[in-house]
């Protein structure tokens, strides 16, 4: 049986119509027409009545009764497109904590996705610890993530590592190409923490002597926080930095006493 018949019932059902359906497919009255005795010779009864003089179509009872049976057909027709659409495309999920997100990866997503790969993409924004968990369980086919974890199926690699500097408003409180932590005011400082040896860092040359007056987990609350007026300050990689540069006026300096890098690791199941 021909969908293309049952799609063309269906019209003539909606419209009541021979001429209106035949318009609407782009047919040919008589097209439309004997397509119809076509279908009702396959299934071996009429589906509507053919009465001179009547404008609108009526339907017989096996019409009727072959309505949903038809509605049914297109439908399970569309279900098995919407499938095969699905097999021929690839879902491609990220994990990816919300600075790498903001200030490296945004730029990757935009050109894979105009890239013309039968791909769609699905990024999910967890901590770090988060997304080996639901790397573990295969809830995500890789992700990026700022720390070293040991887990039996999950492969883990370095791929690059930035320095961190020092980051002022552009009314500095501390004017200097190269500061030492010892000359900033604690209570005026955006903490986040940027990876476990960056803590342990901040630990020994910073929290020993204050606290920040603000402590966020995300770098877009740091960035909603930015105000010059109030000089603060915060010890951050350089990818954010450059992030930051787009909506902030920025003083930078090194420092005599930097943390270590931060690294980005690449994650992946032993058995993708």
């Amino acid at each position: 049986m021909d969908l293309a018949d049952v799609e063309m019932f269906l019209s003539i059902v909606s419209t009541k119509s021979i001429s209106k359906t035949a318009e609407a497919l782009f047919l040919s009255q008589p097209t439309v027409s004997h397509r119809l005795k076509l279908l009702e010779k396959e299934l071996n009864c009429s589906l509507v009545l053919r009465s001179k003089g009547f404008k609108q179509i009526e339907l017989t009872p096996e019409g009727m009764d072959f309505i949903p049976i038809a509605e049914r057909m297109m439908a399970l027709w569309k279900e098995t497109r919407l499938l095969q659409g699905r097999r021929e495309r690839t879902l491609l999920t990220i994990g990816c904590t919300d600075s790498m997100n903001v200030a490296l990866l945004a730029p990757f997503y935009r050109q894979l996705i105009h890239s013309g790969a039968a791909l769609d993409l699905n990024v999910r924004t967890h901590q770090s610890p988060e997304l080996y968990s639901l790397l573990d369980a295969h809830d995500i086919d890789l992700a990026f993530v700022y720390y070293q974890l040991y887990y039996k199926n999950i492969l883990c690699e370095c791929i690059f590592g930035e320095r961190l500097y020092l980051v002022q408003s552009s009314n500095p409180a501390v004017e200097k190409p190269l500061v030492h932590t010892e000359e900033l005011d604690p209570a005026k400082e955006l903490f986040l923490k940027w990876d476990d040896p960056y803590q342990i860092w901040h630990d020994q040359w910073l929290t020993s002597y204050g606290r920040p007056c603000l402590s966020a987990d995300t770098i877009t609350v740091i960035s909603k926080m930015w105000n010059p007026r109030e000089q603060y300050w915060m010890i951050a990689p350089e990818s954010v930095i450059h992030e930051l540069y787009g909506s902030h006026a920025l003083y930078v300096s090194r420092l005599e006493n930097p943390p270590p890098n931060r690294c980005c690791y690449k994650i992946k199941h032993r058995s993708p």
